[in-house]
């Protein structure tokens, strides 16, 4: 069992305020897995502390972006040569089956270097001649760090939403408090490793396991410059509203229920095995996942049947266990939101064609639920549109492509979204109809080097790339008297 009983604050390792350490629990069999410190109100004020001193004193955003580069690629170099130390962990804190955590090592790199290519190409102060010839003056505008950012993630994808948010604000020369949840305080602590091992200078970073009332005390402080945010869409209106009162920049990233429209021209093997990965990754604890699958009424019991097949073949167990395609729920009750979910979209009158509310047999120590596809679903029910965030789908019939636009559309949502089809013309075009931020057609991947974000309630801003990188900066105009 590991013990951590310091808090990363400023980059040291120092004693908390409050003694008492949380036990860190097994989602696969509720074994204690660890102890470890938590945050209180008064680690928050010596975070922000160290953050606002760094920052308006210290030498990280007085060097150059060069120089911040270059610690950057210090820490992605250490993170992927402990890639399978840092995978287990989050396998084991989180229930994430362990194909999913080795498969996303290399992908943070991936975001890594498209966050170092913009920085790279970002054009950190640039003169802008006059539109106006005539005029006597140019303009130079300088693109600087904000401040003190306090980023607040959520438990999922630690290290993806770590990297999201910390990433692009080191590189624009700012400080961080990172608050992460509980359930990650682990593999979060190896991250604190990492960083400290990087050589951030003193007062920059730093990571605290907190619960929701000290992650409100954070954002709300008053030496915080900027809130950047990933959670539930609950949890980012009252971000949202403590921002607005203090005028603090903020960025969301929020919660989704994404569509994938298979259209009837579409290779039926490859779109279903694409949403083998698309629906149900991380056991279906992802805000990106297309757990609305829209079908033509043409190839519906088709589709059915083929998604049938699919989610019945997944194993579902130990995370550790190299077969396991789908781990446990991070909690109990998130254990029991999922079931509860099952039962409403029995209630609601959808058809249940396989999973249930039922444990797996073998499972019942465990967080786990038995991966749930409904048919005959109407886009009105809740399980269509509420976020699950777990490994239910539902199947919604469409009569032509009008109609698949118009119920992709039809959600408060607007996070992410795919389309399958055999003509990538066709694809691209009804991608083009979707009021949704991030589209893939048939199975590409996500690119880290265009903007990554929602529309409607699934957030404010953009991640990824040279749009997230500018959500890190402000702009500042000089203009100047032109010599003659």
């Amino acid at each position: 069992m590991t013990v951590r009983d310091r808090l990363y604050i400023g980059g040291s390792w120092v004693t908390p305020s409050n003694p008492e350490l949380l036990d860190i629990l097994s989602p696969h069999d509720q074994s204690v897995l660890g102890r470890v410190a938590q945050a209180a109100p008064a680690d928050v004020d010596a975070a922000v502390a160290a953050a606002r001193e760094a920052f308006d004193h210290g030498l990280w955003p007085r060097t150059t972006p060069e120089e911040r580069q270059e610690i950057i690629r210090r820490y992605d170099a250490l993170r992927t040569a402990r890639a399978d130390e840092v995978a287990a962990a989050i396998s084991v804190e989180n229930g994430s089956a362990g194909w999913f955590t080795k498969v996303g090592q290399p992908f943070l790199t991936r975001q890594v270097n498209a966050y170092l290519k913009a920085a790279e190409e970002f054009g950190w102060e640039e003169v802008i001649e006059p539109s106006d010839p005539s005029v006597a003056f140019d303009t130079i505008v300088r693109r600087e760090a904000i401040g003190v950012v306090a980023a607040v993630i959520p438990w999922n994808s630690p290290f993806s939403a770590a990297t999201a948010k910390l990433i692009p604000a080191l590189l624009a020369g700012n400080t961080v408090v990172l608050k992460v949840s509980p359930e990650n305080s682990l593999s979060m602590m190896l991250l604190a490793d990492l960083w400290h091992e990087a050589g951030l200078p003193a007062g920059v970073l730093s990571i605290l396991p907190a619960d929701r009332e000290t992650s409100e005390y954070l954002v709300s402080h008053p030496d915080v410059d900027k809130i950047a945010f990933t959670g539930s869409t609950r949890a980012g209106r009252r971000i949202a509203s403590i921002a607005g009162e203090h005028l603090k920049r903020v960025s969301l990233e929020l919660g989704g229920k994404s569509a994938a429209l298979i259209l009837e021209d579409a290779d039926l093997d490859a779109a279903v095995q694409g949403l083998r990965f698309g629906s149900l990754g991380n056991n279906g604890e992802a805000c990106i996942l297309q757990t609305r699958i829209l079908v033509p009424r043409e190839r519906y019991e088709e589709v059915v049947a083929a998604l049938k097949d699919m989610v019945e073949s997944l194993k579902v167990g130990d995370p550790s266990a190299p077969d396991t395609f789908i781990g446990p729920m991070i909690r109990p009750d998130q254990q029991q939101r999922v079931i509860d979910y099952i039962n409403i979209g029995i209630a609601e009158g959808a058809r249940l064609v396989t999973g249930g509310p039922h444990v797996p047999q073998g499972l019942e120590k465990g967080n786990y639920v038995t991966p749930t596809l409904f048919a005959d679903v109407d886009n009105s029910m809740r399980i269509a549109q509420e976020e699950i965030f777990g490994p239910v789908l539902a199947v919604i019939a469409y009569d032509d492509e009008d109609d698949a636009v118009r119920i992709a559309n039809d959600s408060e949502y607007g996070l992410s979204g795919g389309i399958w089809s055999a003509d990538p013309e066709r694809a691209l075009a009804v991608a083009r109809k979707l009021r949704t931020g991030t589209i893939t057609l048939n199975g590409s991947p996500i690119s880290f080097d265009g903007p990554f974000g929602g529309y409607k309630a699934s957030g404010l801003g953009r991640e990824y790339g040279k749009v997230g990188l500018t959500g890190y900066i402000e702009h500042k105009s000089i203009t100047r008297l032109r010599q003659p």
